[in-house]
């Protein structure tokens, strides 16, 4: 009888517990949706600036232009060359919903020859999280 006791008991507790993992798996879940619901969007007026042709030693400098389409506030959280001769300044406080703003990207072509294709990746509170700018062009002597 105490084998059956200790037996019932047992089932029953491995039986709640998987009760609450799954209820835990659940909400999970479904807060994941709901922030990818209300989450912040970049929406770009273009993700690529084509320069032309400059001469080797000319500074480009170019604005991407945003909007925060999403349902909460953008937050920038890094903007990283894929060169150290281009330099984004992402804007540093929050983007509110429906407000834009802009990302500055300059491009120095000392040392640079031909065809370039300079790529900035953007790290936001975004779903998904990075977004990449690319600034491209001909540099000749």
């Amino acid at each position: 009888m105490k084998r059956i006791f200790i037996g019932i008991f047992t089932v029953l507790a491995l039986v709640a517990c998987q009760q609450n993992s799954t209820q835990n798996q659940i909400e999970s879940s479904s807060s994941e949706v709901t922030d990818a619901v209300s989450a912040p969007v970049m929406n770009f007026e273009q993700k690529t600036y084509d320069f032309g042709k400059i001469t080797e030693g000319e500074k480009v400098s170019y604005d991407f232009i945003f909007t925060n389409t999403g349902k909460t506030p953008l937050i920038i959280k890094d903007a990283v060359a894929s060169c150290g001769c281009t330099v984004p300044d992402p804007p540093k406080d929050p983007i509110a919903p429906g407000a834009k703003s802009k990302i500055n990207v300059v491009f120095s072509s000392v040392g640079k020859m031909g065809l370039q294709d300079k790529v900035v990746t953007i790290t936001a509170n975004t779903i998904p999280a990075q977004t990449q700018l690319h600034l491209i062009g001909e540099v000749v002597k």
